[in-house]
C-alpha cells in the first residue's frame, strides 16, 4: 500500500531493515549470514512478497570497492531493493527517487565508513545500529551498538555503554555452515587466494601460479584450488596469468589455459599444474577442507581465520601496483600521482618495520598467529616454506588451534539479528507475524538478473 505524508510525499506502510556495507568481503561474511538469519526469523520481502517488512541493501562509497558489489548482492536473491554505491549520494539527496520508503525502519552498519550510515539513518528517519568490529565512532547517533568484543565496548565513553551489547565475531559462525558444501576429492589440498581487485590480481595470479608449479615439484601429491572471487571471473584469472598482464613477465608461468577436469573447470599452468576453480559462493565448505592457504592481505584473512584454515599471508612489495589495493591510508598514498612512488616505497618500509601486523588473525591476537611474508618475496621462497609446513602436520595443527581459539563461540549472527528485531516497530502496529505465512527457505544464489532500478 502506498500512502502519502502531510506534505504529499509517498511513503509505504510497514518498515524496512536496511543493511549497509561496502565490499565483497563484508557481503559474504557479515551481510549474507545476517540476511539469511533475518529471513528465517521474520517474514520479509522479497521472499515473503505480502509482508509489510522488507530487507534492503545500500552499498556505500569505498576506494577499494570493485564496482560490481551490487551484482554480487543481486545473485543472493535476499534483498527487496539494492542501491549501488554510485547512487548513494542521490539516495541522500532524493530518497524518493528510488521508490517509496516506509516511514519506519532500521539502518544496520556492516562495513565501510560508519558516518555514511549516520547520514542515511538521519535522512530516512530510521533507527540506527552499528556492528563495531574495533570501535564505534559515532555512538551519540546510534540507538544501539553491537560490539564484536569487549575491546570495542570498553572504548566507549561510560555514558554510551548502556547502548552497547557484546555479540561476538560474526565470522565465528562461518565454520558452522561450512560443512554444508560439497566435499573435495581426496588429496593434500592447498587454497590459492590471489585477491579480488585488479591491483592484487595482477601480482597474485602469476605469483601463485609459479608458486604452485614449484610446490608441485617438491610435493607431487599437492592439489590446488582457487575460490573465484564474486567480483572477478574465470576469464579474468586466465588473462592475469598470461602475457596480457605485463607483471606476468616477471614470473616463470608461460601462458595458462582452461580445461575441464574430472572435478570441474581447471586453470592449467604452462608447466602442467592443475588448479581447480571453485565458482560457488561462498566457498567456505571447500576452504575448510584444505590443509593450507596462500593468500593476500584483506578480509579474506579474517574468513580463513574463522574457518580455522592455516595460511601464509603474502605481500610482494616489489610491485608497487599491489599496494594500490591495500586498505586504509597506505593504499590511498600509493595511488597519488607523481609522489606515489616515493611515498609508496617509504610507507612500505615504515609499515614493515613499525606498523605491526597485516593479517586479521594477527591484528586480533596482537601476535604472529599466522606467518606474514612482506617484501621482495619470490615464489621459490614461498613454495619451500609451504612444503615445510605441509611436512610438519603438527605445526599446522598448532596454527589451526590458535585460529580456532581466536574465533570465539558462534552465535553472533543470532545475537545481532535479535538486536535488529528489538529496534523494529512493535509488531502490533503491523500485520502480526503469526498471521503471516512462515518464512520460506533461503534460496540458493541465482544468476544475475538484468540491472534494475530508477534511471
Amino acid at each position: 500500500m502506498v500512502l502519502t505524508d502531510q506534505q504529499g510525499n509517498p511513503h509505504q506502510q510497514g518498515a524496512s531493515i536496511v543493511l549497509v556495507c561496502n565490499g565483497p568481503g563484508e557481503l559474504a561474511t557479515w551481510v549474507r549470514p545476517l540476511a539469511q538469519r533475518l529471513h528465517r526469523e521474520l517474514a520479509l520481502r522479497p521472499l515473503s512478497p505480502e509482508s509489510q517488512l522488507s530487507l534492503d541493501l545500500v552499498l556505500v562509497p569505498c576506494p577499494n570497492a570493485t564496482g560490481s558489489e551490487h551484482r554480487v548482492a543481486e545473485r543472493l536473491g535476499l534483498f527487496a531493493r539494492i542501491l549501488p554505491a554510485s547512487r548513494f549520494w542521490w539516495l541522500l539527496l532524493r530518497p524518493r527517487r528510488h521508490g517509496p520508503w516506509p516511514d519506519r525502519g532500521v539502518v544496520v552498519f556492516l562495513g565501510g565508513d560508519q558516518f555514511w550510515t549516520v547520514l542515511l539513518s538521519a535522512r530516512l528517519g530510521y533507527r540506527h545500529l552499528t556492528y563495531a568490529e574495533w570501535v564505534a565512532r559515532w555512538p551519540r547517533w546510534n540507538d544501539r551498538i553491537a560490539a564484536m568484543g569487549p575491546a570495542a565496548a570498553d572504548r566507549l565513553a561510560p555514558r554510551w555503554r548502556q547502548r552497547c551489547r557484546v555479540v561476538g565475531d560474526l565470522m565465528a559462525d562461518l565454520s558452522e555452515a561450512a560443512g554444508q558444501d560439497r566435499p573435495l576429492p581426496a588429496g593434500e589440498w592447498l587454497a590459492l587466494l590471489p585477491g579480488s581487485k585488479r591491483a592484487k590480481l595482477q601480482v597474485g595470479v602469476p605469483f601463485l601460479l609459479e608458486t604452485a608449479d614449484r610446490l608441485a615439484a617438491q610435493r607431487p601429491g599437492c592439489r590446488f584450488l582457487i575460490p573465484v572471487a564474486p567480483t572477478t571471473s574465470v576469464q579474468e584469472l586466465l588473462a592475469y596469468g598470461g602475457p596480457a598482464n605485463p607483471i606476468a613477465a616477471h614470473y616463470a608461468v608461460g601462458e595458462p589455459r582452461l580445461e575441464q577436469g574430472a572435478d570441474g573447470l581447471e586453470l592449467v599452468s604452462a608447466a602442467g599444474s592443475r588448479i581447480l576453480l571453485i565458482e560457488e559462493q561462498p566457498a567456505h565448505g571447500v576452504l575448510s577442507q584444505c590443509r593450507l592457504a596462500l593468500t593476500t592481505v584483506g578480509a579474506n584473512t579474517a574468513e580463513l581465520g574463522a574457518l580455522g584454515l592455516p595460511m601464509i599471508v603474502l605481500v610482494p612489495t616489489q610491485h608497487l601496483q599491489v599496494m594500490q589495493a591495500w586498505d586504509g591510508g597506505l593504499g590511498i598514498l600509493a595511488r597519488l600521482p607523481i609522489l606515489k612512488w616515493l611515498l609508496g616505497a617509504a610507507m612500505t618500509a615504515w609499515r614493515m618495520r613499525h606498523h605491526g601486523f597485516l593479517a586479521w588473525p594477527n591484528i586480533s591476537a596482537g601476535r604472529a598467529v599466522v606467518p606474514e611474508r612482506v617484501g621482495a618475496i619470490t615464489p621459490e621462497q614461498i613454495a619451500t616454506e609451504a612444503a615445510d609446513w605441509l611436512a610438519h602436520p603438527e605445526r599446522l595443527a598448532g596454527m589451526r588451534d590458535d585460529l580456532r581459539s581466536l574465533r570465539g563461540q558462534p552465535g553472533a549472527v543470532a545475537a545481532l539479528a535479535s538486536m535488529v528485531r528489538e529496534l523494529l516497530p512493535p509488531v502490533s502496529t503491523m500485520q502480526p507475524l503469526s498471521s503471516m505465512q512462515p518464512a520460506p527457505s533461503i534460496p540458493p544464489a541465482r544468476p544475475t538478473p538484468p540491472p534494475s532500478g530508477p534511471a
